[in-house]
């Protein structure tokens, strides 16, 4: 459904991963309720479709959240409509180095494995270098048609709660980075417009225009996404409980002897 706004309406506005908090909402909306007992346990009250689109969203609010430290000097936008579609873009900046795409990735606890022209998650290939270049690419396009000028776009990828990563080599046209480190790298890259220009592309970048013909651009319910976050939360910290629960009675089952042997190889295991 298309939304109107305001004529005056910008996408520097626009609330971060409002896209994929709507699209995790929805299909949450579908999940059939906990059990008494299954809340009692901690079962997460995530369905199996809702649940992709819930970390996407909490990867795409904790770099937006880094981005906030970025100076005046900069503008970001946030879940940008583009195409004809559903599609969109989780950031652009534009600040004096230029313009960024970010696409960022929450892959917490998994191993990351970074190579010129492949990037697999826990052994698994994926299209993430693929699908950060052809967006830079395609918004590249759309700016330079706004803006009346060549605007270059770098693709970067922000890989978010990775337990390792591990580089064999670097791609030649796409950045890769920890969330840790992207605000530091991007106020390292060289000044490159002046600041008129800089200006001038955040104006194109913040039109809805810009981007997509016919943009869908309802706001997201981050007071219903919050409540689910206190609910997820909750429901971990309950299954967290029931674990010690079990491991304490399990030790307690143990004779004397047993359990200190137990301490012991503990000990000896974690410093």
């Amino acid at each position: 459904m298309t939304t109107t706004q305001p004529d005056t309406f910008t996408l520097a506005a626009r609330q971060p991963a409002a896209s994929v908090i709507a699209e995790c909402l929805r299909t949450q909306a579908t999940a059939p309720p906990r059990s008494p007992v299954a809340r009692l346990f901690g079962r997460t009250p995530l369905s199996a479709e809702s649940e992709p689109w819930y970390l996407g969203a909490l990867g795409e609010l904790e770099v937006a959240r880094r981005l906030d430290s970025l100076g005046p000097d900069w503008r970001v936008f946030h879940s940008v409509p583009v195409g004809r579609g559903s599609s969109d873009i989780d950031h652009v900046v534009v600040g004096p180095p230029g313009v960024f795409t970010i696409n960022t990735k929450h892959h917490e606890g998994h191993d990351i494995w970074l190579g010129s022209k492949r990037l697999l998650v826990s052994g698994q290939p994926t299209d993430h270098l693929r699908n950060a270049s052809f967006e830079a690419k395609r918004a590249s396009q759309l700016l330079s048609a706004a803006a009346h000028a060549l605007i270059e776009v770098t693709p970067v990828i922000v890989i978010v709660g990775a337990r390792r990563i591990t580089v064999r080599e670097r791609p030649a046209t796409v950045i890769v980075l920890r969330e840790r480190s992207l605000i530091k790298w991007l106020g390292s890259r060289p000044a490159a417009v002046p600041p008129d220009a800089v200006d001038r592309v955040a104006d194109a970048a913040a039109q809805p225009s810009t981007w997509h013909e016919a943009p869908s651009l309802e706001p997201a319910d981050v007071a219903a996404f919050d409540q689910l976050r206190r609910n997820v939360d909750g429901a971990r910290t309950r299954r967290r409980g029931w674990a010690i629960a079990g491991l304490l009675a399990i030790l307690a089952a143990l004779p004397l002897g047993a359990v200190s042997a137990w301490t012991s190889v503990m000990s000896a295991l974690v410093p």
